[in-house]
């Protein structure tokens, strides 16, 4: 491909090279922001994470982007070890000491901590957990609309991997995106498990048709908490919205479609499997979205 594209691209922005990273309570420069490597996260991705955006000296739906890491802790047994308040506490010291006002993004990780051996029963984690949190200047740079291809990988049943945990084992989506990246698209359209489109290797996923929002039924993707916004606001503004099966013949005839995700809030989508999708640009009922969701989260 000649113009690489991914659905995180940001600007460079070359303060990021000075930021500090908060390590376990520390503040740390990036050359000395280190974890074990007998750390649980580093040997078997075993931990949970959340991605937040700044706008404005505010984080983006904290409370939920909370809601749902402690959910996702409750579920695998992970005691964070913090509570949210000194959770929100660490995000905006790190915030403050790093100049950030606005167009940041934090990845804030958790993980089980240091294991005594490198096997992965959880009761070799004897020291922990390891609480990490990333921090950049970040204003995403996505100069066109997103290429997509179908690739033969799934989000799990909830009975392999749980799609609703934001875990640290992202292997499956990995290989997907390296799926669709050899056939020349940007990001990986994933299907569930009865053939139906899901989501992205990365992203939640909408199409418009006939004036109509739709998008998968949930059960097998990520619980966004973007995704959940464009619902509320389509319900909100007399936006029919359906969150129903659908199938790739439905997806290639769409209007329009999109992507959704805390970093990048509406990615339009230009193509899917070799595929234009609607003018091939941004449609009217995004941008209407667009606008609408940079209102929520102003106010």
């Amino acid at each position: 491909m000649t113009d690489e594209l991914f659905t995180h691209q940001a600007e460079e922005d070359a303060r990021n090279k000075n930021i500090l990273i908060w390590v376990n309570g520390a503040l740390l420069p990036r050359d000395k922001a280190l974890v074990s490597v007998y750390d649980s996260g580093f040997m078997l991705g075993d931990g949970v994470w959340e991605g937040l955006r700044l706008y404005d000296g505010r984080w983006a739906f904290l409370d939920e982007h909370l809601d749902r890491l402690f959910e996702a802790a409750k579920a695998i047994a992970l005691d964070i070890g913090l509570d949210r308040s000194a959770l929100t506490e660490a995000l905006e010291k790190t915030r403050e000491t790093n100049d950030m006002t606005t167009d940041a993004h934090a990845r804030l990780m958790v993980t089980r901590g240091i294991k005594s051996r490198p096997f992965q029963h959880p009761a070799l984690s004897r020291r922990g957990p390891t609480i990490v949190i990333i921090m950049e200047h970040s204003k995403p740079r996505i100069p066109r609309p997103i290429r997509l291809a179908t690739v033969p990988h799934m989000r799990g049943l909830p009975m392999t991997q749980d799609p609703k945990l934001n875990s640290h084992s992202k292997l499956n989506c990995i290989l997907a995106c390296i799926a669709a990246e050899k056939a020349g698209a940007d990001e990986a359209l994933m299907l569930d498990v009865h053939g139906f489109v899901n989501t992205t290797n990365a992203c939640n996923f909408f199409i418009v048709r006939r004036g109509e929002v739709w998008t998968s039924t949930g059960d097998y993707c990520m619980n966004g908490i973007t995704r959940r916004k464009v619902i509320e606001i389509c319900r909100a503004n007399d936006i029919p919205v359906f969150e129903r099966n659908f199938s790739l013949v439905d997806a290639y005839g769409a209007d329009e479609a999109f992507l959704t995700g805390t970093f990048g809030a509406q990615t339009p989508v230009g193509e899917i499997d070799g595929r234009q999708i609607g003018s091939g640009n941004l449609g009217p009922v995004t941008v209407r979205i667009r606008e609408l969701y940079k209102a929520l989260v102003a106010a």
